[in-house]
């Protein structure tokens, strides 16, 4: 039997291991597109793939409520393991557009059953001090989407078969741990019937509702920003003139991230998960209206604004998971989480398009200005509520 104190380190090692698939495909994508014959046109669609598969996945596991119903660590497992084939299968000797766009489909399809219900997992292990242990949690999201950056950047990771075999391994044996050592959590209650519209019927509380929106905002956002950091700083290197490298900057942004998720969690135990939120989320939105001058400064300068911007981008991404998950019924927390992962996702997929369309359109530094539009809306959703409300959330120190 795990001890509950090992609970924690051992999901933050599975989440880490398992979501390195995430930017996997685009961390090489370049090597990818040239042995299929296509140029910078695949980029947009090979990393919507992934989030169409994500939220097609989370749609189908939150209308199931596979999550509530099932053992978490055993759908864990399986779709890590379902995950690590599909990016193992571009390997394959001979792939066309069609293989790689499936692949990557295939792998969001299966991190459907690894994000959303490690989540799920933590909560039914913590009912107290939950968007701590989030913060840790997503934290290893991040550090494991930021991963194939760094393989990229380094010496043994130049060849893009490096780094499908190295995640598609990790994401093997972080399946593996949560099977082998993360029984159900205490606090898990299995739901016995299947409810078709449990998900929708959530948005009828207004905590989970308000919650949900902010997130909603976080999420035009952050993949947006994460996608397109690597065509930052290619065009500050062509507006100053510099070199820096292109992987090993993304890993860093990125990976700062993993350390603002855990600075939050542990400031959520003293001022709530609703405080933090509000703060992260404005101070990134005012990232993407200061942009453009970024573009405008020295390399240095430039990057210390960014990994500003990376820190700030996904501090309150665990905290919005730990208040919809707080407002949901216990046995419906997995379905909670999942649902709003997927519509959050879906929105992911416009921001990220508009970005791509428009990168070959206007100049580049302007085009993050779109990005504040997210957390804009999100800000007002948090801030415009009933009297009720905003005692009830600004209260819940989680």
């Amino acid at each position: 039997m795990t001890k509950k104190s090992n609970i924690l380190p051992l999901l933050i090692i599975s989440q880490f291991a398992c979501t390195s698939l995430w930017f996997a495909g685009n961390a090489i994508i370049d090597d990818l597109a040239f042995k299929i014959g296509l140029g910078d046109s695949i980029i947009g669609f090979v990393l919507s793939s992934v989030q169409l598969g994500f939220i097609l996945g989370t749609l189908i596991f939150a209308v199931l409520m596979i999550a509530d119903r099932f053992s978490p660590s055993k759908v864990f497992a399986i779709c890590a393991l379902f995950a690590a084939l599909c990016n193992f299968s571009l390997l394959a000797d001979s792939i066309n557009k069609w293989h790689l766009l499936t692949a990557r489909f295939g792998t969001g399809f299966f991190l459907a059953g690894i994000y959303p219900v490690g989540m799920k997992i933590a909560s039914d292990y913590y009912k107290n001090g939950l968007g701590n242990a989030l913060g840790y949690l997503v934290g290893a999201l991040v550090l494991g989407t930021a991963f194939p950056f760094l393989i990229s950047g380094l010496g043994w990771g130049s060849n893009y078969q490096t780094i499908l075999q190295t995640t598609s391994i990790l994401s093997l044996l972080g399946g593996l741990v949560v099977l082998l050592f993360v029984p159900n959590g205490p606090f898990r209650k299995q739901s016995s019937k299947l409810k078709l519209i449990a998900g929708i019927q959530l948005f009828k509380n207004p905590i989970f509702s308000k919650a949900a929106l902010g997130y909603f905002g976080h999420m035009w956002e952050l993949y947006a920003f994460w996608a397109f950091t690597p065509l930052a700083i290619k065009t500050i290197n062509n507006i100053q003139n510099s070199s820096y490298s292109v992987p090993i900057y993304t890993f860093i942004i990125i990976a700062l991230g993993a350390l603002s998720c855990v600075l939050g969690g542990y400031f959520s135990k003293k001022y709530g998960s609703y405080k933090v939120a509000v703060i992260a989320l404005f101070i990134s939105g005012m990232c993407c209206f200061i942009s453009p001058l970024l573009f405008q400064l020295p390399p240095i300068l430039f990057f210390i604004g960014w990994c500003l911007w990376g820190m700030a981008v996904t501090a309150d991404s665990p905290q919005f998971s730990s208040l919809i998950a707080q407002a949901a019924p216990i046995e419906l927390k997995g379905t909670a989480l999942t649902i709003v992962n997927s519509l959050g996702f879906a929105i992911s997929i416009f921001s990220i398009q508009l970005l791509s369309t428009l990168s070959t359109k206007i100049h580049t530094p302007l085009i993050f200005l779109l990005l504040g539009i997210g957390p804009f809306i999100g800000l007002y959703a948090l801030l415009k509520k009933e009297k009720r409300y905003n005692s009830q959330i600004k209260n819940s120190k989680t």
